[in-house]
């Protein structure tokens, strides 16, 4: 966890062509539906969600931010990289179904893509809506397309795919379940309302139909947007300010650290403004970490609980002193500690912008708890990303007894599509 962070068929008139019937009865969109509702007598609580019925007319209160926030789904850059941790999320892989080629991907991926804009813009899916969301607004949901490695020879598309695609190599920290890894595509959702969430991942793998299936799913959350007295970096499970060092958009190599450019790049040209996102299943073996004081847990880690400021003083976003020595003349910062051995300047300058959620998915028979981290990051370049710093890592973090690496994916995201375009209709049409 380097120190980095912020299924049913389809129908044929859904096909390239196909227009979007109107989501609910005289072609009301759920957004005009909400701000009707006061005409009908329905009342929306204070988080926006229908609590009943008056026996009169009454005005409905407006959307709070929380359920109103929205996200466009066209742009330069695909939904779900550079926006705000989001309080749910599910991440999916599917596997094209046998016989299904490029075709049929081509056209999945143009269902996805009309369905994605449409609940990130608060209305119903096209097809046979569930209902699940309709109370709510867009809730800044997010659906994230991408190609794992395998998707390219099942397309015939192996000429396009990228040198960065190729799959990561083994580390001492892996215990892998091959089960739950890789896959020929991959989706990511985000929401700030779980059901908001739980309706487009639904929506997502009814269109998938008969051209793939689901080869793994990972749900998570986050801290709730407004939980907090003001704005701050996320907390892990371990109890731990997790993100302190991410990338912001405004530094000025921001884009040249986790996109690929347009121009001048040795990655095939559909892969314009697109990123990489390496996925990781990770344990927390937080029985054996709660065991620790506060103390050794901010030796492992190297910042202060309480406050995420480094060892070494100041406050949260205060650099670092790794040479600063204690007392007896020991190093403040431990020289194993997790965020002295992951900051760039440690790693040529190795970044990623990491975009994780929590998970917890039971106990298992001795009452263990499963879980931790579904690490997700984003970078231009994988091997120049991830890959050193993970290496690094590998060979003495201070957090590696108390973390297991459990599933893995590579892929490739492509870029934002344009209006009346599809994400990797580049690829799929080139």
């Amino acid at each position: 966890m380097p120190d980095q962070s912020i299924p049913e068929a389809h129908t044929p008139a859904l096909e390239e062509g196909a227009s979007d019937p109107a989501p609910f009865g005289e072609g009301l969109s759920r957004r005009k539906l909400l701000s009707t509702a006061g005409a009908t007598g329905l009342v929306l609580g204070a988080a926006g969600g229908a609590v009943g019925y008056t026996a009169r007319p009454a005005e409905a209160a407006p959307l709070t931010s929380l359920g109103a926030d929205q996200v466009m789904f066209h742009g330069k850059h695909q939904p779900g990289i550079t926006e705000g941790l989001q309080a749910r999320g599910h991440l999916v892989a599917f596997d094209l179904a046998a016989g299904a080629g490029r075709k049929e991907a081509a056209a999945l991926l143009r269902r996805w893509s009309r369905t994605a804009r449409r609940l990130m813009a608060g209305e119903a899916a096209t097809q046979d809506d569930t209902d699940v969301a309709r109370d709510a607004g867009p809730s800044s949901l997010t659906v994230t397309f991408g190609f794992g490695h395998s998707f390219f020879a099942r397309t015939g598309l192996e000429k396009q795919r990228p040198a960065s695609l190729d799959p990561l190599p083994d580390f001492s920290s892996d215990h892998l379940d091959k089960k739950r890894s890789d896959g020929d595509l991959w989706v990511q959702i985000g929401a700030n309302d779980a059901l908001v969430a739980f309706h487009a991942l639904r929506a997502i793998q009814k269109d998938a139909g008969s051209a793939a299936r689901v080869r793994w799913q990972m749900n998570g959350f986050n801290r709730s947007p407004g939980a907090t007295s003001h704005p701050m970096t996320a907390r892990n499970l371990m109890g731990q300010i997790d993100g302190t060092r991410n990338p912001k958009p405004a530094e000025p190599d921001f884009d040249l650290r986790i996109f690929v450019p347009s121009s001048g790049s040795n990655d095939p040209s559909w892969m314009a403004n697109g990123s990489y996102a390496v996925v990781r299943r990770i344990r927390m073996l937080l029985d054996d970490w709660e065991k620790l004081s506060v103390k050794d847990q901010e030796g492992v880690i190297g910042r202060r609980k309480s406050d995420g400021a480094a060892l070494s003083g100041g406050t949260e976003t205060t650099d670092m002193d790794l040479e600063k020595t204690d007392a007896q003349g020991d190093l403040v910062v431990p020289i194993n500690a997790h965020a002295r051995i992951t900051r760039p300047d440690q790693n040529g300058g190795a970044a990623m912008l990491r975009r994780p959620f929590s998970y917890h998915d039971g106990f298992d028979g001795d009452g263990v708890p499963d879980a931790g981290l579904l690490f997700v990051c984003w970078q231009a370049d994988p091997l120049r990303g991830f890959v050193p710093v993970q290496r690094k890592l590998d060979r003495g973090d201070a957090l590696s007894r108390f973390i297991r690496h459990e599933a893995s994916g590579l892929f490739a995201v492509p870029g934002g599509a344009a209006e009346g375009e599809y994400v990797g209709q580049g690829l799929l049409e080139g």
